[in-house]
């Protein structure tokens, strides 16, 4: 602390932004090297070998989480630059900046946590090294200092009360959006999840009729269909402000939100007319009906097939956890059309 006539010095970084953008080469020069070194293990031949990626999966999975740090870096950066640009790079934004991108550089060149027993090491990888130098290692050691956690805790509570700690960089029109929603939230969803929970009750149908007034099962379904054309940010801020109220609304949306994206990129025209006007509407519920009890994410594993029967197919299989299967007009179904498949290939 200061003693009396001492300034608090500024944990900061000078030129913030400078040592950021000088950081992110060598982290990207990191997942380079482990790609290469992945290609060798997994596909020596030129093409990804299944035998020998499920042999390997531990440095897959690691190989995928590095790759997304790299990129939550770069996208940070961009968020960053952009506020600058328009004179909203505050001081709580500054220390999001920089306490992120020192925790981040510190967890790829010392282990990234995937889950509590499994850790992402770059040696694990066949990869090293030497982010002790340069902006990486003054990120490493000023980044996320206990001063700067300090200072944007204190930053924190002298906006208790707003939507959110520091700039969100996203455009007039979703902001509106979600100040929109998370109202709604706050009001009518918040104070009774809780009950809806204990209960294990349904989605009363008086919110998803609300939620349908509100535009929530048309936000990206094309204006031609009845939808309202808006891009794919306005689901994730829609969903995000409802699950502030209860994970549970916040997931219907997205039920509509994959049958339509289904039907737009792979539907004939009959039936993006006959389905999309409906699912923007509300009038109808889709469902996904994808996992699967013991298979878990991995989608690549499911045993439900489907066999064609005439104009018709017959699908044999368990399916769990889907989302308004009491209430669906239509299911999305994920089965295998092709026999004798043991992978992802042989999936519809």
């Amino acid at each position: 602390m200061p003693h009396d006539g001492q300034a608090m010095q500024s944990p900061i970084i000078a030129d913030l932004l400078d040592v950021t953008r000088a950081a992110l080469p060598p982290v990207e020069a990191v997942l380079t090297q482990a790609l290469e070194a992945m290609r060798t293990r997994i596909a020596p031949a030129g093409k990804i070998d299944a035998t020998l990626l499920e042999s390997d999966q531990y440095a897959a999975h690691g190989l995928a989480w590095l790759a997304t740090y790299v990129e939550s870096l770069r996208q940070m950066q961009g968020w960053a630059e952009r506020l600058q640009d328009e004179g909203r790079f505050g001081e709580m934004e500054q220390l999001i900046h920089q306490i992120g991108f020192g925790e981040y550089l510190n967890q790829i060149a010392g282990g990234i946590a995937m889950n509590q027993g499994e850790v992402a090491r770059l040696a694990d990888l066949g990869v090293s090294a030497d982010l002790d130098a340069g902006a990486a290692g003054q990120l490493r050691r000023d980044g996320n200092s206990d001063a700067a956690r300090m200072a944007l805790v204190a930053c924190m509570r002298s906006n208790h009360g707003r939507a959110t700690f520091g700039a969100t960089g996203l455009d007039e029109e979703l902001e509106m959006i979600r100040d929109q929603f998370r109202r709604y939230s706050d009001e009518q969803i918040a104070p009774h999840a809780h009950e809806w929970h204990l209960k294990d009750e349904l989605i009363p149908m008086e919110v998803i009729e609300q939620l349908s007034e509100m535009g929530v099962f048309g936000l990206t379904i094309p204006e031609e269909f009845g939808g309202l054309g808006m891009p794919k940010a306005a689901m994730v801020v829609v969903s995000e402000e409802l699950s502030r109220g209860y994970i549970g609304v916040g997931s219907l949306g997205t039920r509509t939100e994959i049958a339509a994206e289904l039907i737009i990129c792979g539907g004939t025209d009959a039936q993006k007319e006959h389905w999309l006007p409906k699912l923007a509407s509300g009038e109808i519920l889709p469902t996904a009906v994808f996992s699967e009890p013991n298979t878990g994410s991995d989608l690549g594993a499911l045993r439900t097939r489907a066999v064609k029967a005439g104009e018709d197919w017959e699908i044999t299989g368990n399916k769990t956890w889907i989302t308004h299967a009491a209430r669906t007009h239509v299911m999305t179904v994920l089965a295998r059309t092709v026999p004798d498949t043991q992978d992802y290939r042989g999936l519809s």
